[in-house]
């Protein structure tokens, strides 16, 4: 089990709960991911709950899975699921002399969120931390996400959370629908996290 799977999570922020998610975890995810405008945007999106199930539950995408709560307010009761987003380690590339050297030294993520809990800040506020994570305890050099270019609430929360457009390419990405569509890759390095001018 890697190190972003242990002793770092929970994470707490204003209003929120990150923590690793559980096979149980699944049907409540299923139930933002089912949505026509979400699995949409999604890499893959099983037809029924069951294939979602077995395709989540096998470990190296559960490994990688979290899930965001919003917690409970003032007034009691129990925290809900409201999205899910992936942390998923990776080499740098290197050449071979050096590879030992880049080995999980950077981080792929993704996020989704249940449309009910859209606008309202809560995926800002859950990547923000995963980033002070990334660049934090697991000591990171880099983090990267992409998109579609069409799916712009993606492509604009990377730009409030202070990535760079690294690459728009040309219609790249195979959709399901059988169209191929633009893409776009942003990243972020830990030393442009951690300056103090950043706002």
């Amino acid at each position: 089990m890697s190190s972003s799977r242990t002793e770092i999570w929970p994470v707490v922020t204003e209003r929120l709960r990150l923590r690793r998610c559980e096979v149980d975890d699944l049907d409540a995810l299923w139930e933002w991911r089912r949505l026509p405008e979400v699995n949409h945007w999604l890499s893959s999106a099983p037809g029924t709950l069951s294939v979602f199930r077995e395709h989540y539950s096998a470990s190296d995408r559960l490994d990688s899975l979290y899930v965001i709560e919003l917690l409970p307010d003032e007034r009691g009761g129990a925290p809900a699921l409201i999205g899910d987003f992936m942390l998923r380690l990776e080499d740098g590339w290197a050449q071979s002399e050096v590879a030992g050297a880049a080995e999980n030294v950077e981080a792929e993520l993704g996020w989704v969120l249940d449309p009910a809990y859209a606008r309202r800040g809560f995926a800002t506020e859950a990547m923000r931390a995963v980033i002070d994570v990334c660049f934090g305890e697991l000591d990171l050099r880099r983090v990267h996400a992409g998109c579609f270019a069409d799916n712009e609430p993606s492509w604009r929360l990377m730009e409030r959370l202070g990535m760079r457009r690294e690459e728009f390419s040309r219609k790249t990405a195979l959709h399901r629908s059988g169209v191929w569509l633009d893409g776009m890759n942003y990243g972020l390095l830990a030393e442009e996290w951690l300056s103090p001018r950043r706002g």
